[in-house]
């Protein structure tokens, strides 16, 4: 009943924007609508459902502070069980990426530090096209330089 209800609503509603008979035939559908709204039977249905919606908002907020209790332990309770599983994946996780990593950029995977060719012996980084000629992103430097 409620379907069929808001569907006839609907279609006054269309039909009154989408009319084209004219301001006197939109007069005639908002009296009309004012006569339906105005009989008693309409008026004693709205003061029911507006004191049930009342009643039904009291209700509810009567009953929030404890729903709102409940839903605060329960999500306590589910965090102090999942966050330890949640650290131990991401510390596993981390674990997995450190080893793959190279000691020469601080992981404990790939070939250690004294076998890596692109570090000089003062510890710069040499660009691969210069052999033993010290480098920073490709453009030569000597120490000396500022």
């Amino acid at each position: 009943m409620r379907y069929k209800a808001t569907f006839i609503a609907g279609v006054a509603v269309g039909y009154v924007f989408g009319t084209r008979a004219g301001r006197a035939r939109y007069d005639q559908i908002v009296r009309y609508a004012r006569q339906i709204a105005g009989h008693p039977k309409v008026q004693q249905a709205t003061n029911t459902v507006q004191a049930k919606a009342t009643e039904l908002t009291k209700t509810a907020a009567a009953k929030a502070p404890d729903y709102a209790k409940n839903a605060a332990t329960n999500a306590a309770k589910a965090a102090s069980t999942q966050v330890p599983k949640l650290v131990s994946t991401a510390k596993q996780a981390t674990q997995a990426a450190t080893d793959k990593i190279p000691t020469r950029f601080g992981g404990t995977g790939g070939t250690p530090a004294t076998d890596a060719g692109d570090v000089a012996p003062d510890g710069n980084l040499v660009y691969p096209a210069d052999g033993d000629s010290p480098s920073v992103n490709g453009t030569h430097y000597t120490p000396e330089m500022p």
